[in-house]
């Protein structure tokens, strides 16, 4: 039996790249090539047919760059091929990251009429001068109008992205901008803190951001707030109302399957005979354009990595994992981990809630930690 299996879109185009940004994101030339490159995602979904055989999408997650550059034909003709080519599983769930630009909200309507039936809008902070500092096109106005364009277009699902520990945050800050997404009700909110990644902007200019002992009080005072409003964090930095988690972050967490196209995508793979394959797609625009197998890499999880890369995505959840699940997704049984598990219940890290197994808040605060202690030789 396979694995639930998703797809990953990437559309690599932004207005203008963010410097805090390390997808593989490219500033949109003066006329996108919209109509070549939903081709060339195309011929891209039928290779992968052609490699890994016909599943049933579980879920899609259109990502980027900015997706919503595309126009809504683009968005519907990618649909209906992947529904030709594989079909959708009943209750589907279709994503679309967009950015709160005014032009792009006239557009939302239009998505959902092309099969979306989830938004997850880039609002990062409703402060102006917060988005100023972060190279964002948007301000907190078009944030508060993509929200309500969203809500109006009948979208009842849809994620609103936010970051804190942002330049000169203080946690009052952060306060406020959670309230403000709080406002709007949304069903999910993904909260996480900006990293300095190698190769951005801002890692070769570091802004001055806030010191630990604030970042552990945004952290602390942020995720009060999210629990008195009814919200978990089923994922470390994924925040939802009970039945709103979304189907693609839980089944890239619980170690599930997905395919990938587009420049820059990276897929996860298992095959009929249990091995599981890793892959991504080349990063540049033109090659992807011009490039009759996009695929740049394809390498396979060695047998005994199977399990701890499971460890790594499921213990995020916090669900956790159970042993059926473990087996079903690696070649890993539960009783070579018992003695692990064990050790790390001992020590306040992992507990059993019936079936499955998970961290505790301990363990979570401490996971990087405690999968360094399980790292294969």
């Amino acid at each position: 039996m396979s694995l639930p299996t998703s797809l990953y879109i990437h559309i690599p185009w932004c207005i203008r790249k963010c410097p805090y940004c390390d997808f593989n994101s490219h500033r949109a030339p003066d006329q996108l090539p919209e109509q070549a490159y939903v081709q060339a995602l195309i011929r891209d979904l039928e290779s992968e047919g052609q490699r890994w055989g016909q599943r049933p999408i579980h879920s899609i997650f259109i990502g980027g760059g900015t997706p919503s550059l595309f126009s809504a034909k683009a968005i519907a003709d990618i649909l209906a091929a992947v529904d030709q080519r594989f079909g959708l599983e009943a209750g589907a769930e279709i994503t679309l990251e967009a950015n709160p630009g005014a032009s792009e909200q006239q557009r939302f309507a239009d998505y959902r009429s092309a099969g979306v039936n989830r938004l997850s809008i880039g609002v990062q902070s409703f402060n102006d001068l917060t988005l100023q500092a972060l190279g964002r096109v948007h301000d907190s106005d078009n944030a508060a109008s993509a929200i309500e364009a969203a809500k109006a277009a009948g979208f009842k699902r849809f994620n609103i992205d936010l970051m804190h520990g942002l330049p000169g945050q203080s946690p009052a800050d952060a306060l406020y901008d959670l309230e403000q997404a709080l406002s709007f009700e949304p069903e999910h909110i993904s909260w996480y803190q900006l990293t300095l990644e190698p190769n951005t902007e801002f890692h070769k200019r570091p802004p001055a951001l806030p010191p630990e002992g604030t970042l552990a009080d945004i952290q602390q005072q942020g995720q009060a707030l999210l629990r008195s409003h009814g919200f978990s964090d089923y994922e470390v930095s994924a925040w939802s109302l009970p039945g709103s988690e979304s189907k693609h972050n839980l089944n890239y967490w619980q170690f599930g399957d997905y395919f990938a196209i587009g420049a820059g995508a990276h897929g996860k793979i298992t095959d009929a005979n249990g091995s599981i394959w890793r892959y991504h797609k080349t990063r540049k625009p033109d090659d992807y354009l011009s490039s009759g197998d996009p695929i740049r890499g394809l390498t396979a999880i060695p047998d005994e990595e199977q399990g701890f890369e499971f460890m790594m995505n499921c213990l995020r959840l916090r669900q956790g994992f159970s042993a059926s699940m473990l087996e079903q997704r690696s070649r890993d049984r539960i009783v070579q981990w018992q003695p692990r598990l064990e050790l790390a219940k001992s020590m306040g890290l992992i507990e059993q809630n019936g079936e499955f197994w998970r961290c505790t808040e301990l363990g979570r605060s401490h996971l990087d930690d405690l999968l360094s202690r399980w790292l294969p030789d």
